[in-house]
């Protein structure tokens, strides 16, 4: 099987995104609490710090580890798809935190890397393509 016909559709990456998103909100609720309380128990005017600091932490610990560990987050068993390298290997650390610094950075620059998505040969989101990484489907 090509590479290509491996691809999760745009619409099926667009979905996980979604349930990621709301897991994300989970990761931000427990990581804005963790940062209220050692902010109070320091000095209440670092709380806002340690919220961006220990949110930011948190969901790039979340990301790294799933896609380091398993190379699945629970939406993407969900949708079943697996990130690896383009050379089909495991995902290290380093590189699944590239890839999330690259993905933000593709959604937040009006959604660039799901246009990038229509243009590519693979289908492959923008931020996967510079990461050196993709989605496949897992069955």
């Amino acid at each position: 099987m090509t590479a290509r016909a491996e691809t999760p559709g745009i619409g099926r990456r667009l979905l996980s995104l979604v349930y990621e998103i709301l897991l994300l909100i989970a990761v931000a609720l427990l990581a804005g609490g963790t940062a209220a309380a050692l902010a109070q128990i320091t000095h209440p005017a670092y709380t806002r710090l340690f919220t961006q600091v220990i949110g930011i932490g948190a969901c790039a610990a979340y990301f790294s580890w799933q896609w380091h560990h398993s190379g699945q987050t629970l939406p993407m068993k969900t949708w079943h798809m697996r990130l690896e390298t383009v050379d089909g290997m495991h995902i290290a650390v380093p590189r699944a935190l590239l890839r999330a610094l690259l993905a933000t950075a593709g959604y937040l620059l009006f959604g660039i890397s799901v246009i990038w998505a229509f243009v590519d040969r693979d289908r492959q989101f923008l931020h996967d393509r510079l990461a050196g990484t993709r989605l496949v489907v897992t069955g």
